[in-house]
C-alpha cells in the first residue's frame, strides 16, 4: 500500500492540490478587481460607462458557469491565436476557418507546438485564473455595487459638506465603509470558489478532481490496470474532507474578518459589539 500511494502519479495528485490552492490565491484578488472595476462602471454617471459595467454584470450572471467556461476559454484562446496570426503571417492567404477548424500558422499557436510541457500546463493554468476571475468578477460586483449603495447617504453628504470632492469621498468614505456590506455576500462568493474549482477538469488541467477520478478506477484509457477494484468512492471521500476542512478554516478566518470591519460601524454587528462593550 505504501508504495502504491506513492508512486509518480500520486505524487501528481499530492501536488494538484497545491494547484487548487494556487487557483484560488490568483483568481480570488483577480475576481475582486474585476469586481471593484465593474462596480465602479455600473454606478458611473457617464451612461456608456455605466451600461458597460451592467452589462458585464448581467450577461456574465445570466450564463451557466460550464457553459461560459467552454466557451470563453476556446474563444479567448482562438482571439490570441488570430492576434498572433495577423501579425507574424501576414502573407498567409488561406482561410483561417475552415468548416469547424480553426487553422493559423505554426509560430502563432499558443503555445508554441515545440514548447516544453509545462508551459502547455502554465497557459492552460492561466487561461483558467482569467476565465474564474471574469465569472466570479461579475457576482463580486452585483455584491459590491450593493454595497456602496447601502452605505448611508448621510456621510457622503456629511463629506461633500466639509469639502471633500467626489474622488476623496468616494476613496476615503464611501469605500472603507462598503467593505463591511460587502463581507457577507463575498464570504458566500468565496465559498462558491471553493466549490467551483473541479470545473478545473473541464478546462483540461489535472486537477484533484481528474486524480481521484483516474486514480480510484480500477483501470482506466489513460493508465494501466491498478493493483485495487473500484476506490473512486474512497477517493472522493478524501475530496470531500478536503473541502469541508478548507471551507471550515474559511469560516473562521471571515468571521474574525466581520468581526473586525464591524467595529465602530453602524451596523447590527457594530451594533452588537457596542453593546457588548
Amino acid at each position: 500500500m505504501s508504495c502504491y500511494l506513492t508512486t509518480g502519479k500520486h505524487m501528481a495528485f499530492y501536488m494538484s492540490f497545491g494547484t487548487v490552492l494556487l487557483l484560488l490565491a490568483l483568481a480570488a484578488p483577480a475576481a475582486l478587481l474585476f469586481g471593484f472595476g465593474g462596480a465602479m462602471a455600473a454606478r458611473a454617471r457617464f451612461a456608456p460607462l455605466s451600461w458597460l459595467g451592467r452589462g458585464y454584470i448581467a450577461i456574465v450572471r445570466g450564463v451557466p458557469d460550464i457553459a461560459f467556461f467552454l466557451f470563453f476559454v476556446i474563444a479567448l484562446d482562438q482571439a490570441l491565436e488570430y492576434l498572433r496570426h495577423k501579425v507574424k503571417c501576414p502573407d498567409w492567404d488561406q482561410p483561417i476557418r475552415q468548416g469547424s477548424d480553426f487553422i493559423v500558422c505554426d509560430i502563432a499557436k499558443l503555445p508554441l507546438g515545440d514548447s516544453a510541457q509545462w508551459i502547455h500546463e502554465v497557459y492552460g493554468f492561466t487561461i483558467a485564473v482569467v476565465t474564474f476571475a471574469i465569472v466570479f468578477g461579475a457576482f463580486a460586483a452585483n455584491v459590491l455595487y450593493g454595497a456602496m449603495q447601502a452605505v448611508p447617504h448621510a456621510q457622503i453628504e456629511t463629506a461633500e459638506a466639509y469639502g471633500l470632492n467626489n474622488s476623496q469621498t468616494f476613496w476615503r468614505i464611501l469605500v472603507p465603509q462598503m467593505w463591511t456590506y460587502a463581507l457577507p455576500g463575498l464570504s458566500n462568493l468565496w465559498m462558491v470558489l471553493i466549490k467551483a474549482t473541479p470545473l478545473l477538469f473541464l478546462l483540461g488541467v489535472e486537477d484533484i478532481v481528474y486524480w481521484a477520478k483516474e486514480l480510484g478506477g480500477s483501470k482506466t484509457a489513460r493508465f494501466t490496470a491498478y493493483p485495487h477494484t473500484d476506490w473512486r468512492t474512497w477517493y472522493f471521500l478524501g475530496l470531500l474532507i478536503f473541502y469541508l476542512s478548507f471551507t471550515k478554516v474559511s469560516e473562521l478566518v471571515l468571521n474574525r474578518i466581520t468581526i473586525r470591519l464591524s467595529h465602530g460601524q453602524a451596523t447590527l454587528a457594530g451594533e452588537a459589539q457596542r453593546k457588548a462593550l
